[in-house]
């Protein structure tokens, strides 16, 4: 994958990923749903069920009559709204424990949940798709093949997500569809979030087919190293409080160099718009000099991406 969006390159890497997981299902005697079924964030989580189950051997008539059932969906239409769902609910559980914890405006532990979606929200997201439809074709022809669900958050807790155990779902807070305090539009917000979520997900697919980074030092067959983690390097990034992994600062480069693409493109929203420039532009240039200084951990296609980013935000000299 390239800084620069890429429909063709993003559809073939999602048909790589399709295969996969058609190898996967096969190997546990279930049947393949239909090729556009297999996009389903749901029917994705479901073969990371049975990746996980097979390793303890060959699974018993009960359970492949359970998965079978979770597996008998439809076709998956592109970049889709979706109400609360089972599989989006156990993902979002899973990024609250993995998150720090934040304080709602009571000074309490703040929470989050998958919410439905009202009707002005869709008209928001159907707005910031048309925006991006105008401005950066590119960009939106890669999102339609790249992200299948987007789902509601409520709540303080998190502002977005992606998961790869839901990969093709994007997760964003029904705060980002809203105008911001310094106005900024909630079309232009939407926008902003689906670029965002979308690029890690772009990124977690390309990953997955041709990692970004070196092998962990002293990895062995058995796992016990932190994947994608550099031998458990963790440094500090601009998008999260706590420390990352490089893997997750290296995602959040790619994704402010696209985020800035985007408001490079954007000719309305004014000074408001100006101003969220700058600031991920500046946070992008923080991501490109703290890689620089690992980039003896990047393989020869993380580099190259690397450069991209920094052609994009600056960072360097």
């Amino acid at each position: 994958m390239q800084v620069e969006p890429d429909a063709r390159q993003a559809a073939a890497d999602r048909g790589a990923l399709t295969r996969r997981m058609g190898l996967v299902l096969e190997r546990a005697e279930l049947p393949l749903p239909p090729a556009q079924a297999l996009h389903r964030p749901a029917v994705v989580e479901v073969v990371h069920t049975v990746q996980r189950d097979l390793r303890s051997g060959p699974l018993g008539a009960d359970r492949i009559r359970e998965l079978q059932t979770r597996l008998a969906v439809g076709p998956a239409p592109m970049c889709a709204p979706v109400d609360p769902q089972d599989h989006l609910s156990r993902s979002l559980a899973r990024a609250l424990r993995s998150v720090p914890v934040r304080a709602d405006v009571r000074g309490r532990p703040a929470g989050s949940e998958v919410a439905g979606w009202q009707a002005g929200e869709r008209r928001v997201l159907e707005e910031a798709l048309a925006l991006l439809e105008e401005v950066w074709p590119q960009g939106a022809a890669e999102m339609r093949e790249t992200v299948v669900e987007v789902a509601l958050l409520d709540g303080h807790a998190i502002e977005g997500f992606t998961d790869f155990t839901v990969h093709g779902a994007v997760l964003v807070n029904r705060t980002r569809l809203r105008e911001g305090a310094n106005g900024l539009p909630g079309p232009v917000r939407c926008a902003e979030a689906l670029v965002h979520e979308g690029a890690h997900t772009r990124c977690n697919a390309a990953a997955s087919l041709e990692p970004f980074l070196l092998p962990d030092p002293g990895a062995t067959a058995g796992g016990g190293a932190r994947p994608g983690g550099s031998g458990g390097l963790l440094v500090a990034t601009p998008l999260r409080s706590d420390l990352r992994p490089l893997s997750g600062l290296f995602q959040q480069a790619v994704v402010l160099a696209r985020s800035v693409l985007f408001y490079r493109r954007l000719t309305v929203a004014g000074a408001a718009a100006s101003q969220r420039h700058a600031k991920l532009a500046e946070g992008g240039a923080m991501a490109v000099r703290t890689l620089d200084a690992h980039a003896d951990s990047l393989t020869r296609r993380g580099r190259r991406v690397l450069e991209e980013c920094a052609s994009v935000l600056g960072g360097r000299g």
